[in-house]
C-alpha cells in the first residue's frame, strides 16, 4: 500500500484558510489603532491641560503688570477698581476686547478706546480670571450667528433695552454724565457679553431673564436694522422725536421765515 496518498491527504486537512492570514492582520491592526487612538487622546488631553494653565500663568503675568493696580494682586479689588473674583472669562473679554479696559482714566464710565492687547492676551487675562472663581464664560455657537426670530428680538429689545439704548440702539444719555453706548458695529460676542455680565450701568440679563435663543433673537435684530436704511429716509441719528422736533423747528420753521421774506421783498 502506497502511503504518499495518505501524506498529501494529512497535509491538506492542516492547511490553513486562505483569508487566515488577512483575520490575523486586521486584528493586529485593530489593536494596534485601539492603543495609539487610547494614547493619543490621553497625550493630547494632557498637553490642553498643560496649554490651559500656561495660559492662565501668562494671563496672571498680564494681569500683575497691567490691572493689579486698581484691581489688586489678587484680583480682590481696591479703592480704585472692583473685585473680578466671579465675573467671570465673558466679562474680561468684554471690558478688554472693546478697549474699555484698562481704563484711560477716571469718568463717569469706561470709554471705548482702540483695544490694547492682542487677542491672544485678552483670551489668557479672561482665564486667568475665570480661574479665579466659577462666572459667565465667553459665548460661542449659534446663538452668535443672528440666525434667530428678529421680530421677537425687536419686542424683547423695546421691553428691556430701548429705553436707554434708543429703539434703534443708537445709545441714549443717561444721569450724572452716563450715557447708553450706540450698539452699531458691535460684535455679536460683545452684544451677548454685556447681557450675561451687566457693565457698568447695565443690568444683568441672565438665562431666567432672557433665555439664550432670547438673546439670540435680540442680536438678530439689531443686526437686521444694522444692515437695513431707515425706511422712512434721513433718520437723523435716530434718536426719536425730539430730535426730530428740533430738526423742524431749526429748518422747516427757518426755511418759512426765509420763503416769507422773500415773497415780501419780491412784492416791494
Amino acid at each position: 500500500m502506497n502511503p504518499a496518498p495518505k501524506a498529501r491527504k494529512g497535509r491538506k486537512a492542516g492547511r490553513r484558510h486562505p483569508l487566515a492570514s488577512v483575520a490575523l492582520i486586521a486584528i493586529g491592526l485593530l489593536f494596534t489603532g485601539g492603543a495609539y487612538a487610547a494614547f493619543s487622546t490621553t497625550t493630547a488631553s494632557a498637553e490642553s491641560d498643560a496649554n490651559s494653565q500656561q495660559t492662565i500663568d501668562d494671563g496672571e503675568k498680564l494681569f500683575a503688570a497691567n490691572c493689579a493696580t486698581c484691581h489688586g494682586l489678587s484680583a480682590q479689588g481696591s479703592g480704585d477698581g472692583p473685585s473680578l473674583i466671579g465675573v467671570g472669562a465673558a466679562s474680561v473679554d468684554f471690558q478688554v476686547g472693546t478697549g474699555r479696559m484698562p481704563l484711560q482714566m477716571q469718568g463717569p464710565q469706561a470709554l471705548k478706546k482702540p483695544v490694547q492687547f492682542t487677542e491672544e492676551q485678552t483670551a489668557a487675562l479672561a482665564a486667568y480670571v475665570a480661574s479665579l472663581a466659577p462666572g459667565p464664560a465667553i459665548p460661542e455657537g449659534e446663538v452668535l450667528d443672528g440666525q434667530g426670530d428678529a421680530a421677537v428680538g425687536a419686542e424683547l429689545f423695546r421691553i428691556n433695552c430701548a429705553m436707554c439704548h434708543n429703539v434703534a440702539g443708537a445709545g441714549g444719555a443717561l444721569t450724572e454724565g452716563k450715557f447708553a453706548p450706540s450698539l452699531a458695529d458691535v460684535s455679536a460676542v460683545h452684544v451677548y457679553e454685556a447681557m450675561v455680565t451687566g457693565p457698568q450701568n447695565m443690568p444683568v440679563f441672565n438665562d431666567m431673564n432672557i433665555s439664550p435663543e432670547n438673546k439670540r433673537d435680540i442680536i438678530t435684530y439689531l443686526k437686521y436694522i444694522e444692515d437695513n436704511p431707515s425706511p422712512g429716509g434721513l433718520a437723523i441719528g435716530s434718536l426719536g422725536p425730539v430730535a426730530e422736533g428740533l430738526f423742524i423747528w431749526i429748518f422747516g420753521l427757518g426755511a418759512i421765515v426765509a420763503l416769507t421774506v422773500w415773497i415780501t421783498a419780491k412784492s416791494n
